[in-house]
Order: structure tokens, then C-alpha cells, then sequence
């Protein structure tokens, strides 16, 4: 057997009903050593060698972080990371949030360096306007490449808040958040209205987490996958992950062109792109 085989075969698919109780409770949970080791080691080489390709450097303002290194749009960037969106002990919780009808809102990677300092304290919704609280419109998740502890900045949550008729303000502290420690392996899932902030780095060597963020299907995605992704790369990829990047229709209307399925007009898919109009045919 391989690693994989054994992993697998020790560690059955997440119980689905007590994950969507927590983040309905608190707001988010836990999927303990949810990824196959080796492929989060496959993530953590690809990625490395992804970073020195493009010369990745942090960015310049506190809220991406001096000393935190991010790539944004990943599916471009390979087969590695086109895996990650349709993961099978991760997307039925985030289902189970949202629904079938989602979209991938963004995939990236975040590494915290050395000598971090915490993020502001933000909601994922926060620019949204809605009035809160609100159902879920977004569902985040945040992928353990490296161990997460309190000492090299694991996310810090605020239990509850997605519960609250307000969002936070970035330039206040608050002293109830706890963070999410976790293996490497390990997914931690949030719906878009918790309080949450990726946390200070203490050590000396850099957390490493893939945020792989989806969004209901009738809102719009944080990044816009169909103008990042070409069409000709879109084509390569399975079924459902062309419908996670919007080429896809929710409800069988949201999102038609023409009348006509984005699948059929601009992948010339032919399979399963029934529109609402198909649907109520004589």
C-alpha cells in the first residue's frame, strides 16, 4: 500500500453533520488531518518552486502583511492546485454550508514569515452590504501546509461573531479570540461573517496555508476566475471544476449568456447544461 492507501484507509471522510453544527454554533470548525500527507507535501514543493518562478516578494501594507508571502489565482499554476478546489473530505462541508450551486471565490497561498505581526481583524463579508447576521454567502477555508500553533501565527477566530449585527472594526483589539492550532494536514472552515485574522509569527521559520475561499453561487467571486483563467486551460479541467470557477448557472438561470449555458457557449459542453427554460418544456 501506499502512503495515500494507508492514510485513507485510517481515516474515514469527515462527519459531516457535527462540522456544519460548529459552524452554525461558532462559526467554524476543524477537519483534523483532512489531506492526504502526500499530497500536502506535494503542495508545499510545488508552491516553493511557484514562489521562486515569479519571484514572489510580501507585499507593502499590514493588511497582506510585510512579512507574509502571497499567490493569488493558483489554478493557473497547475495541475497541484487544480486538485485542491474539488477535494472530496472538503468540499461537501463547504456544500453543506452554501450549497451545490457554489463558486470558488479564490485560491491562494498564504505564508507568514518570521517577525509577523497579527492581521486586522476582519470579516470576509465585511464589504458586502447586507444586514447582519445573514445567511451564508461565503465559505472559507484555510489548508495546514506547515503545523498551525499559536507561536507562528495560526488564524484567529472569534467564536460566535458571524452572530453579530455588526461587523469589527480593524483598528480595535479584542481580547476574545482563540486560535485555530491545528496539524499540518488539517483544514480549518469558516463562514465569511466570523470575526477572524491570520496571527503573529513568533518563530523563526514561516506558517504556510493554501486559502481555498468559495462563495454562494448568486453572488460575485473575490477573484474574477472567468477573465484569469484562459478558456483553453478551463477546457482541461474535470467537470465540476469548471462549474466551481462560473462556468456554471445557479438554479439553472443565475449566470446564462443569451439564454444559453456559459459551458455550451464558451467550452462547448454539451453534457448536463440545462437552463431553467429546458426545465419547463411542454
Amino acid at each position: 500500500m501506499t502512503t495515500n492507501e494507508v492514510w485513507q484507509a485510517q481515516s474515514p471522510l469527515p462527519d459531516l453533520e457535527e462540522h456544519l453544527r460548529r459552524i452554525a454554533e461558532d462559526g467554524y470548525t476543524i477537519l483534523p488531518n483532512a489531506i492526504e500527507p502526500d499530497f500536502v507535501n506535494e503542495i508545499d514543493e510545488a508552491l516553493l518552486t511557484l514562489e521562486h518562478d515569479l519571484g514572489t516578494v510580501p507585499a507593502d501594507n499590514l493588511f497582506e502583511g510585510l512579512h507574509t508571502t502571497r499567490v493569488y489565482n493558483l489554478l493557473v499554476h497547475g495541475p497541484t492546485f487544480q486538485k485542491i478546489p474539488v477535494h472530496p473530505n472538503v468540499l461537501p462541508v463547504v456544500e453543506g454550508v452554501l450549497d451545490p450551486g457554489l463558486l470558488i471565490s479564490s485560491l491562494s497561498s498564504i505564508a507568514i514569515g518570521p517577525d509577523e505581526q497579527a492581521q486586522p481583524v476582519h470579516a470576509d463579508d465585511q464589504l458586502i452590504p447586507l444586514t447582519r447576521p445573514h445567511v451564508p454567502i461565503i465559505c472559507n477555508t484555510m489548508w495546514a501546509i506547515t503545523d498551525f500553533t499559536e507561536e507562528n501565527g495560526a488564524t484567529r477566530l472569534i467564536p460566535g461573531s458571524h452572530l453579530r449585527d455588526e461587523p469589527p472594526n480593524p483598528l480595535e483589539p479584542y481580547d476574545d479570540m482563540v486560535a485555530a492550532v491545528m496539524p499540518k494536514g488539517s483544514v480549518l472552515v469558516w463562514v465569511g461573517s466570523v470575526w477572524h485574522g491570520g496571527g503573529a509569527n513568533h518563530t523563526d521559520r514561516r506558517r504556510v496555508g493554501i486559502a481555498m475561499n468559495y462563495c454562494a453561487g448568486f453572488i460575485r467571486q473575490q477573484e474574477n476566475q472567468q477573465l484569469g483563467i484562459p478558456p483553453e486551460l478551463v477546457r482541461t479541467f474535470p467537470r465540476r471544476l469548471q462549474e466551481l470557477v462560473g462556468y456554471s448557472v445557479y438554479n439553472n438561470l443565475i449566470g446564462h449568456i443569451d439564454k444559453k449555458h456559459p459551458a455550451k457557449v464558451v467550452l462547448a459542453e454539451n453534457e448536463g447544461v440545462d437552463m431553467v427554460w429546458d426545465l419547463l418544456k411542454a
